[in-house]
């Protein structure tokens, strides 16, 4: 709870004004900083996976939107949507909780996001297209923590092993990714299986199951 109202504060450092920006500064505490030892590639490497797991939430809040819309009417797909992008919005969070444990989060928060966010699309012809984008965009995720892990087990001759970063990455983010893609691919499976079979109507008898957990 402590680091949400941290995170409002740093948040509330930002101007409203367009292209203008405030700079939120504190007297920093004359502390040994010795305890700070990432790996500066490991930690540029994880802030850009930061801004990824936000791009993501961006991306499956906007196929939520985009299926909750009275035109389109697919409240399952919706929700499925939804909670996919509140589950990459708590992954952001926990990077960045990491960032500040290590102590080495950044002295300028205006560079932890880059703004405009990146979405790969607004609008999806039918729910396997999105479920087709979702999997591609956890495999992108996913791609990029192995490729933290394989560079901060091996960051350089001149610089050590994060064993600690590496076992976090791999135990708390990896399995999960793993099985999110495989449940990903068995809905997009499923969908399909179910459209060949009943036609457009498969798609809304989907979309009843997924509202209702049943897929």
């Amino acid at each position: 709870m402590n680091f949400i109202y941290g995170f409002l504060l740093l948040l509330g450092c930002f101007s409203i004004t367009p292209g203008v920006y405030s700079v939120c500064s504190i007297n920093e505490a004359p502390i040994d900083i010795k305890w700070v030892d990432m790996v500066g590639t490991c930690t540029k490497r994880l802030k850009d996976q930061v801004q990824l797991e936000i791009s993501a939430s961006m991306t499956y809040l906007a196929m939520s939107a985009h299926f909750a819309r009275d035109s389109i009417s697919r409240p399952g797909f919706s929700k499925f949507f939804s909670q996919a992008a509140d589950e990459e919005r708590e992954h952001a969070i926990k990077l960045i909780e990491y960032l500040l444990m290590r102590g080495d989060v950044t002295k300028n928060f205006q560079q932890l996001l880059t703004f405009p966010l990146q979405v790969s699309s607004m609008t999806w012809a039918d729910g396997a297209a999105a479920l087709k984008s979702a999997l591609a965009t956890e495999v992108d995720v996913t791609t990029n923590i192995r490729s933290i892990i394989k560079h901060c087990e091996n960051p350089g001759a001149n610089a050590k092993n994060d064993y600690h970063l590496v076992d976090w990455l791999t135990g708390d983010f990896l399995d999960e990714q793993y099985k999110g893609q495989r449940d990903l691919a068995g809905k997009y499976t499923t969908l399909q299986k179910m459209m060949d079979t009943y036609g457009p109507i498969g798609e809304f008898l989907f979309d009843k199951k997924l509202l209702n957990g049943e897929v």
